[in-house]
């Protein structure tokens, strides 16, 4: 199969997806294009690789949200923000880790769906509550954390991780997830 024919291809299928789709992969783009944005915005010097490596992943995400790309992406992002970022809490990490969550959220609801079908919106549900309580757990949690930072506090490292054990906690009742086996 030529290059022209898999295009035509795959445009016949997105002609033919349903909305669900296209919402899941525009809701990744744009998530990618803000996690790239804010950092390059910032007054450090971010790496020059992560907008020529980023966007690039970031299209392949889109296009095939079951691939690595959504990862490499993810780790590209918070490398480069590691590696000269500051470390303090500010309003720019809290967009950029919001972002994160929300791309991984859409990536994983893409990946499990061909391009071409159809969702319901009963579908969409099971994603809702678990996606909105990822995005408003990372901005108190990142509180949190900063404000146990510079409190001296003993055991802090158990207080974190105690936060971190608590939130995937809450996300996995609301996921509707069982203990039981049935």
């Amino acid at each position: 199969m030529s290059i022209d024919e898999k295009i035509t291809l795959w445009l016949a299928q997105l002609r033919v997806s349903g909305r669900a789709v296209l919402l899941a992969r525009l809701v990744i783009a744009v998530a990618g294009a803000v996690a790239l944005v804010v950092p390059a915005l910032q007054t450090w010097d971010q790496p020059d690789l992560v907008a020529i490596v980023g966007v690039p992943l970031l299209v392949a995400t889109v296009v095939l949200p079951d691939s690595l790309a959504a990862m490499g992406f993810l780790l590209l992002v918070a490398l480069g923000w590691l590696m000269r970022g500051r470390g303090e809490l500010s309003w720019s990490l809290v967009v950029t880790a919001i972002a994160l969550v929300v791309l991984h959220l859409a990536a994983a609801f893409a990946a499990q769906l061909p391009s071409y079908v159809r969702v319901h919106r009963t579908a969409l549900r099971r994603w809702w509550l678990p996606g909105a309580t990822a995005v408003l757990l990372a901005p108190v949690v990142a509180a949190a954390a900063a404000l146990i930072r510079d409190a001296n506090i003993a055991g802090s490292l158990l207080v974190t991780a105690a936060a971190i054990a608590l939130s995937a906690a809450t996300l996995w009742f609301a996921a509707g997830q069982k203990l039981d086996r049935d």
